[in-house]
């Protein structure tokens, strides 16, 4: 069974996941929060699996610092960060501190079932629409886009695929059905460019993709 904690402030969002998630029957919601404190005591508690967080709660960088204060736990679950179509800069402070995923708060409940399950498996998830945004807010013109197309020429052209398709934001198993490879290659592969490019996870290797040009 996987665990997983909501953290966000507002009812109606919570009661929503909540009742997507209970519907699969390998995934419990264990506890709620409605600020960032009370998600680090609730991931404390009940340490899930998966921590689901509101990257803007009660204060505009209570998600962040809920983020920071989890991932310092002795087993931090993995945590992705839930977000609208407003990027701000608290999205690349979450990215540089080890959040898992982004995640639309009005996502269908059959993307948020498998991104829960990714999660639990320690894979990482992003939204294609967030990802786009979130290069549109924090890329510099032609200077981030250089030393990103240039960081993708080191990589060979099954490589440059892999990337691409983490970028499109798609998961090992689905990476593999579209290049005909098995999921244990694709792991490999995803683990040779994470390594290549100094990626701590797959959201900034995606991110690396649209800056690249790979995805449109």
């Amino acid at each position: 069974m996987i665990k997983v904690m909501l953290a966000d402030d507002e009812e109606l969002v919570r009661s929503g996941l909540r009742a997507m998630l209970s519907a699969a029957p390998d995934i419990e919601v264990v506890g709620e929060a409605v600020d960032g404190r009370s998600a680090v005591d609730a991931a404390r508690r009940f340490h899930p699996d998966v921590a689901l967080l509101d990257i803007r709660m009660r204060a505009p960088d209570d998600g962040i610092r809920a983020l920071r204060a989890i991932q310092t736990l002795p087993e931090p679950p993995s945590v992705a960060m839930l977000t609208t179509f407003d990027i701000d800069e608290y999205v690349s402070l979450a990215l540089r501190f080890g959040a898992n995923g982004f995640l639309l708060k009005d996502i269908e409940p059959a993307v948020l079932v498998r991104a829960v399950r990714d999660l639990a498996r320690g894979g990482a998830v992003l939204d294609p629409s967030v990802a786009v945004r979130m290069v549109h807010a924090h890329r510099d013109g032609q200077r981030a886009a250089a030393p990103a197309r240039k960081m993708l020429a080191s990589l060979s052209e099954r490589e440059r695929e892999v990337v691409g398709l983490i970028g499109q934001g798609l998961s090992n198993a689905e990476i593999g059905g579209a290049l005909h490879l098995s999921e244990a290659t694709v792991k490999g592969y995803v683990s040779a460019v994470l390594s290549k490019i100094g990626a701590a996870n797959r959201v900034q290797a995606a991110l690396l993709a649209y800056r690249g040009g790979l995805v449109d």
